[in-house]
C-alpha cells in the first residue's frame, strides 16, 4: 500500500529508532534478569530465615505488585520528563534493593528492600521504556516491539543462569552485590540512549494524535483490555516463582530446577519473534487470543509432569505463550490509542497484573503448604487463562475512534 512505502521513509523507521530499540531490549533484559534471578535465590532465603514458600514467594509477589501498580505513574513520568531520567532513576532503586537486600538480617528487610525497592525501580524502567519504542515506529511496529521486549526473555535465560553460578561462588549475598553492580554499568548505560521520539513529544508545539488516559479508559476496549490482565496475571506469574520448586519436588537437582526459568525465557524470546511475525499476517487482535489461550493449555503439561523433561516442555511452552502476549500488548496500545499519552494508558493497562503478581505465587506457595501438591493451583491457572481468552477475543473489531487533535498550546 502507498502508506505502508511511504512510511518505509518516515523518520519512526530511522537509524536512532532502533537505537531505542536494542537501548529498550538491554534495559528489560537487566530489570527483568534481576527480577526472576529470585528463582535462584528462593532456596538460600528459604534457609537463610526459616521461611515457608508462602512467605518466601510472597517477595516476588510484592515485588510484582508494586511494579504494575507503580507502572502507571512512571508513564505520567516518562510523558513529562522523557524516559532517560525516569529509567535512570529506577536503575538506580534497582542496583540500591539489592544492596540492602544482600546485608538484610531480616524477611522483613527483603520486603522492603526486594520486594518495595527493586518493584520500584522496576516500574521506573518497564513503562517508560516499552512505551518509548511504540512511537518511532509505524510499518515495523510489531517487529520493533518484539525485538524490544525480547530483552525480557534475554534477561529471563542469561541472569537467573548466572545468579545461579554466583550463589555456588560467593554465597547469596555476594551475588546480590555483584548483581547490583551490573544494574549500575549495564542498565544505566542502556538508559543513556532511550529518547523521546519526536511524534510523541509535541515538538515545536505540534500536536500529538491519540487518546488522553481519560479518554482510553472510558473505551470498551481499554475496559476488556484491562479485564484480561486482571484474569492473566497470576497465570504468567506462578510458573516464575513456583516452577523450580516444582522440580525439585519431582526429585530435579538445583541447577536443572532453576534452569527452567531460563527455559521460560528461551521459549519467550521465541514467542516475541514467531508470534509477532504471526500477528503481522493474522492480525495482532486474533493472534493475542491464540496466544492467551495456548498459556492456559500449557498448564495441562505441568499437571502431568513426572520428571525434568515434562517440566521442560512445559517452561519452553510456558514461555512461547507469555512471551507473544507481552510483546503484543504495547503494540495494541499505541494501535487502539495512538501516541498521545502512550506511556500512561500502558502503565495504567499493567496495573491490572498487579494483584494477580503479588497474590498468585503467595496463593500458589499457601496451598501447596496446606495440601502439599501444585494440582489445585495448575487447574486454577487452566481456569483464568480461559477467562482471559474470552476477555481478549473481545478486542476483535475496529478500534475505538480516534478523538479530535488536542490545541498546539497544549503541548507546550
Amino acid at each position: 500500500m502507498p502508506a505502508t512505502a511511504a512510511a518505509a521513509n518516515a523518520p519512526e523507521e530511522s537509524r536512532q529508532a532502533w537505537v531505542v530499540v536494542w537501548a529498550c531490549f538491554v534495559a528489560l533484559g537487566v530489570i527483568f534478569g534481576v527480577s526472576y534471578s529470585f528463582a535462584a535465590f528462593f532456596e538460600s532465603l528459604s534457609a537463610q530465615f526459616g521461611a515457608s514458600r508462602a512467605d518466601v514467594a510472597l517477595v516476588f509477589g510484592l515485588c510484582g505488585l508494586v511494579y504494575f501498580t507503580g507502572g502507571a505513574a512512571a508513564g505520567l513520568a516518562a510523558d513529562r520528563f522523557g524516559p532517560r531520567i525516569v529509567c535512570g532513576a529506577g536503575m538506580l532503586c534497582i542496583a540500591a534493593g539489592l544492596a540492602v537486600s544482600s546485608v538484610a538480617t531480616s524477611m522483613l528487610a527483603i520486603y522492603l528492600a526486594y520486594g518495595v525497592g527493586i518493584g520500584v525501580g522496576i516500574a521506573l524502567v518497564y513503562t517508560p521504556s516499552i512505551a518509548c519504542v511504540q512511537p518511532w515506529f509505524t510499518r515495523r511496529r510489531g517487529l520493533a516491539a518484539g525485538i524490544a521486549s525480547a530483552g525480557i526473555g534475554a534477561g529471563t535465560v542469561l541472569v537467573p543462569l548466572g545468579a545461579t553460578a554466583l550463589i555456588a561462588a560467593l554465597q547469596w549475598r555476594g551475588a546480590m552485590q555483584v548483581l547490583a553492580v551490573g544494574v549500575v554499568l549495564l542498565g544505566g548505560g542502556a538508559t543513556l540512549l532511550l529518547a523521546r521520539a519526536p511524534s510523541a513529544s509535541g515538538a515545536g508545539g505540534r500536536a500529538v494524535a491519540g487518546h488522553t488516559l481519560r479518554q482510553a479508559m472510558a473505551t470498551p476496549q481499554f475496559r476488556w483490555f484491562y479485564l484480561m490482565t486482571v484474569l492473566a496475571g497470576p497465570v504468567m506469574f506462578v510458573p516464575f516463582a513456583h516452577v523450580s520448586a516444582a522440580a525439585r519436588d519431582l526429585g530435579v537437582d538445583d541447577a536443572r530446577a532453576v534452569g527452567l526459568v531460563g527455559l521460560i525465557g528461551i521459549g519467550s524470546l521465541t514467542g516475541r519473534f514467531a508470534i509477532g511475525a504471526l500477528a503481522d499476517r493474522i492480525g495482532r487482535p486474533l493472534t493475542l487470543v491464540m496466544a492467551m489461550a495456548s498459556m492456559g493449555l500449557c498448564f495441562l503439561v505441568w499437571w502431568g509432569a513426572r520428571g525434568w523433561g515434562a517440566m521442560a516442555v512445559f517452561a519452553l511452552w510456558m514461555g512461547l505463550s507469555y512471551g507473544g502476549i507481552v510483546s503484543l500488548m504495547p503494540a495494541m496500545c499505541m494501535d487502539l490509542f495512538g501516541a498521545r499519552a502512550v506511556s500512561a494508558i500502558i502503565g495504567t493497562l499493567y496495573t491490572g497484573a498487579a494483584a494477580g503478581n503479588l497474590l498468585g505465587p503467595w496463593v500458589a506457595g499457601a496451598v501447596f503448604d496446606r495440601m502439599g501438591s501444585y494440582t489445585p493451583v495448575i487447574w486454577g491457572c487452566l481456569a483464568l487463562a480461559a477467562l482471559a481468552t474470552a476477555a481478549a477475543w473481545r478486542l476483535k473489531g475496529d478500534p475505538p475512534p480516534a478523538p479530535p487533535l488536542p490545541a498546539p498550546v497544549a503541548r507546550t
